[in-house]
């Protein structure tokens, strides 16, 4: 045997040996035959070796070629867009095996022969450049070719959200709305604009994000929290490690009249550590009002702060964009999943809710708002949330974190008075506010501070109340309530 036949004698690759000597040839005319056959055939040899992806899993962006064999999930529809001096075309099409899914891009001639050719089921080898898109990696087909090989992944009709597997199509879900997005608008590499928007669903096994693509990401600013929906036609992708339910232009989100309980597997406040993402669930404490900041790039950003209660402890969470437009009130029960641990005020922790965060009021929450009134009422008003590297809204404020915070710990709101209900020393005052904590003490809430008031009467979470009484050891022993 010669040199080439021995080279490709010694790798493994679905190449043919035809194949390998003209991609020798071709390596030898590229370098004007300064190198040997042998040497040509090593480096040829070397470059299929670092291409192959024996699985899904294994492609990364960056690789020159990649070759691998998956099943056909979905196909989309060939969409058309303007080149310098010619049109363009190209099909989208989800394909998946046992270890993920990725996305390939036909394009052009090869678009148009895959959009009759292909089908949810079919097998096949793809042979295909990956790069980086806007949903993950994806790979522009070189080559693609029925294969007569299996490959384990089956559609998911009537599962339920522990049940999803990667790589699972046609797949059939009803769940409770429990947070949604905004249509965002993007480029794709081929000149034309994709829509993307997501939905947070929960069943009785758990909750996933889904994300809908293109004419069904609308459906996201259709539908309200609460809403209990059924998915049609949906595919599993995985997105930074985890699973999503994806719905393209063959899915549907159907609104639908049935009951779906969801209930929050929530870690308890006092248990959150620094810099993981972790959800948690409680009573709404107090509401702060929204606030507006400007970004370093100069465009303008909101943050809204809440404390949150459970029976382990409080924690202030930070809401930012969207969800600080949220219709949250204290007495309201509350999950913030995937919530971001930092460091806040005085050293204490806080909760950033960014755009992947979900944010969900409970209708009936295993939360003991009562047990809760053994954690700390008497908080500084002045806590600011700290705006770090949350992802979310960095703030440019010359050194300050642009929320109105104080250099000396106090809030706008002492820093003009000089004084709080708290201070005033067992003087008579009168304390209207929100119910945000029943039991010894109650807890009022003004939206400015909390005051802890000493009382016989029976109140109600969220009740709106006036207290009248005097203020003893920084707690208003109140005589009358209104």
């Amino acid at each position: 045997m010669g040199p080439i036949e021995d080279e490709y004698a010694d790798i493994e690759t679905e190449v043919s040996e035809a194949e390998f000597r003209e991609a020798v040839e071709q390596k030898l005319a590229q370098m004007d035959e300064l190198m040997d056959e042998r040497s040509a055939a090593m480096l040829v040899a070397q470059e299929l070796a670092d291409s192959q992806a024996e699985t899904v899993a294994d492609i990364e962006a960056g690789m020159d070629e990649v070759q691998f064999v998956a099943k056909v999930v979905s196909v989309g529809e060939v969409r058309s867009f303007e080149r310098e001096d010619t049109e363009g075309r190209v099909l989208n099409v989800d394909v998946a095996d046992e270890t993920g899914s990725v996305r390939l891009a036909f394009w052009d001639g090869r678009a148009v022969a895959a959009s009759e050719e292909l089908e949810k089921g079919d097998v096949l080898r793809v042979g295909g450049s990956p790069s980086n898109g806007y949903s993950g990696v994806e790979v522009s087909v070189s080559d693609a070719e029925p294969a007569d090989v299996e490959v384990d992944v089956s559609p998911g009709e009537g599962s339920t959200v522990d049940a999803l597997r990667m790589g699972q199509s046609d797949v059939a879900l009803t769940g409770q709305v429990l947070d949604t997005g905004a249509v965002r608008t993007f480029d794709r590499d081929d000149g034309s604009e994709g829509r993307v928007a997501n939905i947070t669903l929960g069943d009785e096994t758990g909750r996933i994000q889904v994300t809908l693509w293109d004419e069904r990401a609308p459906r996201a600013e259709e539908l309200s929290p609460g809403a209990t929906v059924e998915i049609v036609d949906g595919y599993v992708r995985e997105r930074d490690g985890d699973i999503e339910l994806h719905v393209g232009d063959q899915g549907r989100v159907d609104e639908v009249d049935a009951s779906v309980a969801y209930e929050p597997e929530a870690t308890p406040i006092e248990a959150v550590e620094l810099g993981e993402n972790a959800d948690i669930a409680g009573v709404v404490r107090s509401a702060d009002p929204v606030r507006t900041f400007e970004r370093d790039d100069g465009s303008e950003g909101q943050v809204r702060n809440v404390r949150l209660q459970d029976d382990s402890g409080d924690i202030r969470v930070a809401l930012w964009g969207e969800k600080a437009d949220r219709d949250i009130a204290p007495g309201d029960e509350l999950l913030v999943a995937d919530a971001e641990i930092q460091d806040g005020w005085q050293d204490d922790l806080e909760a950033s809710a960014g755009w992947r965060s979900t944010l969900a009021v409970l209708e009936d929450a295993s939360v003991d708002s009562e047990a809760a009134s053994t954690a700390d009422t008497g908080r500084d008003t002045g806590e600011s949330t700290a705006v770090g590297d949350s992802g979310e809204d960095a703030v440019s404020d010359g050194g300050a974190t642009g929320l109105d915070a104080f250099a000396d710990g106090t809030s706008p709101e002492t820093a003009e008075t000089g004084t709080t209900a708290a201070d005033t020393g067992g003087d008579r005052v009168e304390f209207t506010g929100t119910v945000v904590q029943t039991g010894e003490p109650v807890v009022l809430d003004n939206s400015t501070e909390t005051m802890p008031v000493e009382t016989e009467a029976t109140l109600r979470l969220g009740e709106e109340v006036t207290a009248r009484g005097t203020v003893v050891d920084e707690r208003l022993d109140a005589d009358e309530i209104l």
